[in-house]
């Protein structure tokens, strides 16, 4: 079933190039045509609380976009992780409007990596892959031992890793950072409590080698870009469940 392209509201392409993003003929539809999808299969599985459609073009698809500045470095063939995708943001609409970069959407739940493949598929997306596993497992996975070296590695491979909505930031830095090469970035999308979170996860990023690059007010929320300093102890990630249980440096009360 062919699912028609959603229209964005009035202003929106405007607003989005008032904040450096700009696209190329077809983007626009793209972006529209996912969308689509994605309210499409909500109607069959949870994958998003917003309903109306010219909150989604904001919430969903302008809030994806506005990483695409912090991004703008990434050369050709960089590989982007995009670690608890759910229904694809932010990872699908950067697909759609970086097809020179490699992503690689991962999530737990197997009924959203389904829709996940299904909408990459649909939108000729070739740059994407899914993975259907567990952030601490891929941080932990050093590849496969071959006659030229290690291949195909999840820990310490990729250029940059995004994430949105996965949780708070001591938790998560351990599912991130050691995905990320070192001098590469963990670009995370949070909101207004991005600060308090920050300070919550000091030693956290600490004991992951890991720095406060900057953070970066947008209309949608507030990007936190972390820069890797040195490689990821060993001890790191922690098993299955164990960040979100105990995240690291935090006290409970």
């Amino acid at each position: 079933m062919m699912i028609e392209a959603l229209t964005p509201p009035a202003g929106w392409i405007e607003r989005a190039n008032e904040l450096g993003i700009s696209f190329n003929e077809g983007e626009v539809e793209q972006l529209g045509r996912y969308l689509a999808l994605l309210m499409d299969a909500n109607t069959r599985m949870n994958l998003t609380a917003i309903r109306d459609v010219d909150e989604a073009w904001d919430k969903h698809i302008l809030d994806a976009l506005t990483l695409v500045p912090v991004m703008s470095e990434l050369e050709d063939n960089a590989s982007v992780i995009d670690i608890g995708s759910g229904g694809g943001i932010p990872g699908i609409p950067l697909a759609i409007v970086m097809p020179k970069v490699w992503f690689t959407l991962v999530d737990a739940t197997a009924k959203k990596c389904n829709f996940l493949e299904e909408a990459a598929e649909a939108l000729g997306l070739t740059s994407v892959r899914v993975i259907n596993d567990r952030a601490e497992r891929l941080g932990n996975d050093i590849g496969e031992r071959t006659p030229n070296g290690r291949e195909d590695a999840h820990r310490e491979h990729y250029d940059l890793v995004v994430a949105r909505a996965v949780g708070r930031m001591a938790m998560l830095v351990e599912l991130t950072v050691p995905l990320v090469k070192v001098g590469g970035l963990v670009v995370l999308t949070k909101g207004q409590k991005a600060d308090e979170e920050l300070a919550e996860a000091k030693q956290a990023l600490y004991m992951l080698h890991t720095s406060h690059a900057g953070t970066i007010d947008t209309p949608t929320g507030r990007i936190v870009v972390l820069e890797k300093q040195r490689k990821t102890p060993r001890d790191y990630p922690r098993g299955n469940g164990e960040p979100k249980r105990s995240p690291l440096g935090v006290v409970k009360k």
